[in-house]
């Protein structure tokens, strides 16, 4: 897309990732579908390829639940904009939930009240991060809340090492069956602590499918979790096939001696995500 203000960006934003699953994540469910073996799995990413074509040629929401609207900001420090940035996110996120539109989703957990505009405490979710320069990166992700209630937080003892993560990872895979909506993409976070661990998993879902870790260590695992979980056969949809996962993304951080945190972030196969890149000059453009 051309250059555009901050706010008109984010909308765009809002409404691609809402409405066109990203190219890398349709190449990987065509490459699903022509490998699967059960007629029942064929018949699942087929709908699931139908689904992903009309909304995209219909501009309309892929899927009836639009998510948690979640960002990660990487925020130049010398950017001019840094005060004005939550308060653009939050007012893109209430008008593109008339516009695009985002089904009202932030529900008060005492009172049971919906705003209806995906506003609320701590509503949009921002996590931010500060790098050096003077440009800003916000990448969006609809988070639904049915891959959400299959994420998990397990806090390994430290003596069971890669082992025990992979086990970890692959019986929560298989425990999940087809409530996440599989094909899924993993993002798996191991170490900080349990609240760093969850976040990093989240972090690493926005990675492009086909993408591997820069530390060989990591990348090594992404691969062999994948070949793990896609052995057990859960499949497209839980209904048995090749298929359980698109792809696995790993992210670390140093950890305790005494504790070995491991975050599982699931993703379903409507891996939704969009990018807005802010210079400087206070031109925007949301990235392919």
């Amino acid at each position: 897309m051309g250059s555009m203000t901050i706010q008109e960006a984010l909308l765009a934003a809002l409404k691609q990732a809402t409405t066109v699953l990203p190219q890398d994540v349709v190449n990987a469910l065509q490459a699903a579908r022509a490998r699967e073996t059960s007629s029942m799995g064929v018949a699942q990413l087929d709908a699931i390829l139908e689904n992903v074509a009309i909304a995209r040629d219909g501009s309309i929401p892929m899927c009836q639940d639009t998510g948690i609207q979640t960002f990660f900001v990487e925020a130049g420090v010398h950017s001019p904009f840094l005060k004005d940035l939550k308060g653009w996110i939050g007012d893109a996120v209430i008008q593109a939930t008339t516009t695009v539109p985002l089904r009202p989703n932030t529900v008060d957990p005492f009172t049971g009240v919906n705003p209806g505009d995906n506003s609320g405490r701590f509503m949009p979710v921002i996590n931010w991060e500060l790098v050096d320069g003077d440009n800003v990166v916000v990448s969006v992700l609809p988070k639904g809340g049915g891959s959400e209630n299959m994420s998990a937080l397990k806090m390994l003892a430290p003596g069971v090492g890669m082992v025990g993560i992979k086990k970890a990872v692959v019986e929560h895979v298989v425990s999940c069956r087809g409530w996440p909506c599989p094909p899924t993409i993993l993002g798996v976070g191991i170490g900080g602590g349990a609240d760093i661990a969850m976040k990093l998993g989240k972090k690493a879902v926005l990675r492009e499918i086909g993408s591997q870790h820069a530390d060989k260590a990591a990348a090594a695992l992404e691969r062999e979790l994948l070949e793990l979980i896609n052995m057990t056969g859960v499949g497209p949809m839980g209904v048995g096939g090749e298929t359980t996962c698109l792809a696995v993304h790993v992210e670390y951080a140093h950890r305790h001696p005494a504790s070995l945190p491991l975050g599982i972030l699931v993703q379903c196969w409507a891996d939704r995500r969009a990018r807005v890149r802010l210079n400087a000059d206070g031109i925007a453009e949301v990235m392919s």
